[in-house]
């Protein structure tokens, strides 16, 4: 390989290999945050309301440690209505309203897995 290609060589290898680990990374975390929210929904079916509000917060706070992450690769609209998902699922477990906190958890695993959608290494995405 000539000299002069091969920085612009080894540059474009490292945004693919961030872009492979960047992939991997956001469909290990979303997956992890959906079965969180999945045991929260089966909680609050089985009537147990604390810790159907501990394991959102506990979800949350996962959540909340990757913000800075997030809000580097990933587009902010979608990141702060998730963020805004979490909230209300919250309140509506404090509020034991089971109907409202099954569609507001099957939305909000919807949208992670739409994050998880947009950051995948993927022809559609590169196009």
């Amino acid at each position: 390989m000539k000299k002069g290609l091969c920085v612009p060589a080894a540059l474009l290898a490292a945004v693919l290999g961030f872009c492979l680990w960047n992939s991997a990374a956001m469909t290990a975390h979303t997956a992890r945050w959906r079965e969180q929210l999945e045991e929260a929904g089966r909680l609050a079916q089985s009537g147990d309301w604390k810790g159907t509000a501990a394991a959102i917060r506990e979800g949350y706070a996962d959540w909340a440690a990757r913000q800075t992450y997030l809000h580097i690769v990933t587009n902010h609209d979608a990141v702060d209505g998730a963020e805004a998902m979490y909230h209300r699922a919250l309140a509506f477990a404090e509020s034991e309203e089971d109907s409202e906190l099954q569609a507001e958890l099957a939305d909000l695993r919807d949208q992670l897995r739409l994050l998880s959608e947009m950051e995948e290494f993927s022809l559609r995405n590169l196009l």
